[in-house]
């Protein structure tokens, strides 16, 4: 479903304060107060309601992508698995960076050193006893294929994949960023580095490798934002895959490529501020573009005019 409408309509109103609060107040037991509506219906069908916004997934350098999807836990396992390992008696806890003994204690597993500057943000700067590589010595001797744990954390996912293509516990994490797109970030990137809509996606990939309950409602506010169309259709598969599982999907959504494959649209307004608020128009995109009051429908309907059949999913692939 895609909530559409001009800027200042109501979209956000509707969706994060009223929809979002209200499920997540009566699904999860939050103590969230959503704006003043009148009933809700059919939350009896949910279990979980999520709202995956473009927020960090941490604001140090030591969280990344391995540590926020989980698969960092079975990279420390493998690793601790490895013969050189068990013969030192290394344990997973030695290839972690959170706590002491295998980490390099000048930056504390940080791989680099924060400078605070007085009236202006902080500076980080690489460790110079580690050289940005986290560990101390004695763990980096430790290799799997010719590569310690710190080269491991410095590869792509694309190349993660690949490197670890016989160890499924950590392929399949892998696979799952890859799958929105994120084949190019570091596997241990630094989330201080990382765009909202990366940490959007790195947010989605990890509720893809969760077990599907299949009754779950994703809350996504603009998750295009930014992207490359090649991206937009890699996360439009993605979205399409939550819903294939029985989940429910809202997004907030401008992009045209993106609200054409929806299944229901919900368009507010008409306008902005005091002249929103409005339902404009509900239906599939069809009945939108026929809705004369509708300024998304006006669009739509250039779009299907000038690329008739791309109703479906395929068109935006």
């Amino acid at each position: 479903t895609c909530v559409t409408g001009v800027s200042g309509g109501g979209k956000s109103t509707f969706l994060i304060e009223t929809l979002y609060k209200a499920a997540s107040r009566r699904i999860m037991g939050s103590r969230e107060q959503p704006a003043p509506h009148e009933r809700i219906e059919g939350l009896e069908f949910l279990d979980k309601v999520i709202d995956i916004d473009q927020s960090p997934i941490g604001r140090t350098p030591r969280s990344n992508p391995a540590t926020y999807t989980g698969a960092f836990t079975p990279i420390r396992d493998w690793f601790a698995g490895l013969p050189e390992a068990k013969a030192r008696g290394y344990q997973p806890g030695r290839f972690s960076f959170n706590v002491k003994g295998g980490r390099c204690e000048a930056c504390q597993g940080d791989g680099v050193i924060k400078i605070e500057m007085h009236f202006l943000p902080d500076v980080y700067v690489t460790c110079d006893v580690c050289h940005g590589k986290r560990y101390n010595r004695e763990t980096l001797e430790v290799l799997f294929k010719g590569k310690s744990i710190a080269d491991v954390l410095d590869m792509t996912v694309e190349e993660g994949v690949e490197f670890f293509s016989a160890v499924p516990a950590v392929r399949d994490k892998l696979e799952t960023l890859k799958k929105v797109g994120l084949g190019y970030i570091h596997i241990g990137q630094q989330a201080t580095t990382l765009s909202g809509g990366e940490a959007q996606r790195i947010k989605l990939a990890k509720e893809l490798s969760r077990k599907a309950t299949g009754k779950t409602l994703y809350i996504l506010d603009e998750p295009t934002t930014g992207l490359h169309f090649h991206d937009v259709a890699k996360l439009l598969e993605v979205l399409h895959e939550l819903v294939e599982q029985g989940n429910t999907v809202v997004v907030i959504e401008h992009n045209l490529e993106v609200i054409k494959t929806a299944d229901w649209l919900l368009d507010l307004g008409p306008d902005g501020g005091d002249g929103g608020g409005e339902l404009v128009a509900a239906g599939t995109p069809e009945d939108v573009v026929a809705e004369p009051r509708s300024y998304t429908g006006q669009f739509l309907k250039e779009l299907l005019e000038r690329r008739p059949g791309l109703r479906k999913r395929e068109a935006a692939e």
